[in-house]
């Protein structure tokens, strides 16, 4: 059966096993199954936990668990820190790091789910602070796994500037994806948003949309729609 995103997702954004069902899936359909060797044990989630003398939320043992040692899904271009590599810091269990060191995501270590914090350097060390990012682990982990498999470092992903009010050039059928908004803290107009079809998938940040196809051929599409025919020199035209 082909896996279909958008019928997928509400189950993801609803509960824990539907996220990790989603993840499953997903990760056959756009690259490789998760297989039983892919995740951390229980043994190695204890002794990160004993180590920090805080507990560790059943949603990020969970994640541990299931693909953890997949760095392709978890940090292909930010890092799932190993749970060896946990820290605490100002009461937040920080799981993942940014890949030039400019950010980092985090949970109070209470509730099985809880929700994810985010905390970003600023010219001003003292201005930094931990925000609102998602509002819970398991969709934040949704979140992780789609953007890492985005921006696999491939002739398949390619970014574009593209205005707000631009956003109805997308092909028809490249829908948006009902996930939530984020960061939480930001106004609704300036977080993150999501479009996908069959082929291709999207985020669209900042005025920058990065996408990825399944093929070169899903690619050329893309940018004939969005961006116009090719000009003589064979690029996209403006």
């Amino acid at each position: 059966m082909t896996f279909d995103i958008h019928a997928a997702l509400p189950a993801a954004l609803a509960d824990r096993a539907g996220a990790w069902q989603f993840i499953r899936a997903f990760a056959a359909d756009r690259t490789e199954a998760i297989g039983v060797a892919d995740g951390y044990d229980r043994a190695e989630l204890d002794a990160s936990a004993a180590r920090l003398g805080v507990a560790v939320p059943t949603a990020l043992r969970e994640l541990y668990e299931l693909l953890g040692r997949r760095h392709d899904l978890t940090s292909n271009h930010d890092v799932l820190l190993a749970p060896d590599k946990l820290y605490v810091e100002d009461g937040v269990l920080v799981f993942r790091e940014e890949n030039q060191g400019v950010a980092w995501w985090g949970v109070r270590p209470d509730g099985d789910d809880p929700a994810v914090l985010a905390r970003y350097s600023l010219a001003e060390p003292a201005e930094e602070t931990w925000s609102a990012w998602l509002p819970r682990l398991s969709v934040a982990a949704v979140e992780i796994v789609l953007s890492e498999v985005l921006l696999f470092d491939d002739e398949l992903v390619e970014a574009i500037e593209l205005a707000p009010e631009e956003i109805e050039r997308l092909p028809e059928e490249m829908r948006e994806l009902p996930f939530p908004g984020y960061p939480e803290c930001e106004e609704p107009g300036n977080r993150v948003r999501w479009f996908a079809s069959a082929e291709l998938l999207a985020r669209y940040d900042g005025g920058m949309i990065v996408f990825r196809a399944r093929t070169e051929d899903d690619m050329e599409y893309f940018f004939d729609v969005v961006c116009g025919e090719d000009d003589d020199e064979g690029e996209p035209a403006a």
